[in-house]
């Protein structure tokens, strides 16, 4: 069956079926190997996107910016300090006014709410680039990286998110697994798997009836054998600082470390990222933390650095991944 997904916003992957999902990947595939070839594209020439970024990003921002650039479109980047957007101006209004302005919206901040209103009244497409309960750009960067080193079908990849369970990147993971048919293992802390939004679970669980996906939560050590990914994502943000102390005690046990890897009694095992990540100490928040008292790191530096890590392949994957979704949707 043929795919067309002209003029659709890119809000959830639970918006898209199994089909779209795996279209969107081998796009990506073709577009990367075209990069790499050197062939310029054209295929948003003549486009204009809009980036509005109310929460700072380094591989959004450069994977939206270089991806349009490279298929011949042209960027405006707005953050929260260059436009009256939702300030003086509601977001219906300047929705209507983007889309006059523009073939496409990218969003990155806060509420879900916010985005799914952008694409309500903009009439073009939007996509989301990351909110507080989703980042389905970087769900799709991290099944092509899969694919890219794990000799297996996406169905029969083991996924196990490490940490904080209840975070966007694990509540995405668990859509992206329950999409493709593959097995997804939310190991934290038991406590915060009684947060888990339970509609949310249960909507999860009933696309994982149709497609075959195992969804578990965990918090003792033995769902890691036989794990092909294993994920993490930080602890804390910039402005949770007074959210470090307890945060650390309660997912230390739960860091990414060789110990970790070697319970997967795979030797293949990949580690994936979506970055920044603590890993050392060599970001002023790590530094300042760890004067305090605090290692704030979800992963050891032994892992970050290791031949399992995968994490630079898949920070580029992001460009070619967004590259797919935007040409998919507005060429």
């Amino acid at each position: 069956m043929a795919v067309n997904l002209k003029g659709r916003s890119f809000l959830t992957l639970m918006d898209f079926t199994p089909e779209e999902i795996r279209y969107l990947l081998d796009l990506s595939k073709d577009l990367k190997a075209k990069k790499r070839a050197g062939i310029e594209g054209n295929a948003l020439k003549g486009k204009n996107i809009v980036l509005l970024f109310e929460k700072t990003s380094t591989r959004t921002r450069c994977a939206f910016e270089v991806a349009c650039v490279d298929e011949g479109g042209h960027v405006t980047f707005l953050d929260s300090n260059s436009s009256q957007f939702g300030k003086k101006e509601s977001v219906e209004d300047s929705a209507k006014v983007f889309g006059r302005f523009y073939d496409g919206i990218e969003y990155r901040g806060y509420k879900q709410e916010l985005v799914e209103s952008l694409a309500k009244h903009a009439g073009v497409p939007v996509w989301n680039g990351l909110t507080d309960v989703d980042h389905p750009t970087q769900i799709l960067a991290d099944l092509l990286t899969i694919e890219e080193h794990i000799a297996k079908p996406l169905n029969k990849v083991k996924v196990v998110f490490c940490g904080d369970i209840r975070n966007n990147m694990s509540y995405a993971w668990m859509i992206g697994c329950a999409k493709m048919g593959m097995h997804y293992v939310a190991y934290g802390p038991a406590k915060l798997a009684e947060e888990i939004d339970k509609d949310f679970l249960e909507k999860v669980q009933a696309v994982a009836k149709e497609t075959g996906a195992t969804i578990e939560i965990s918090s003792t050590p033995e769902c890691l054998k036989n794990a092909d990914v294993l994920y993490t994502d930080v602890w804390a943000s910039m402005g949770e600082e007074a959210q470090i102390p307890e945060k650390v005690a309660m997912l230390t046990p739960y860091k990414v470390t060789a110990e970790m890897l070697s319970a997967t009694e795979n030797d293949d095992v990949i580690f994936l990222h979506c970055l920044p990540a603590f890993h050392d100490f060599e970001t002023a928040m790590a530094k300042s933390q760890m004067e305090l008292g605090y290692d704030i790191r979800e992963v050891t530096d032994e892992v970050f650095r290791s031949r399992h890590s995968k994490v630079f392949d898949e920070a580029e994957n992001r460009m070619h991944t967004i590259k797919a979704v935007i040409v998919a949707t507005i060429s």
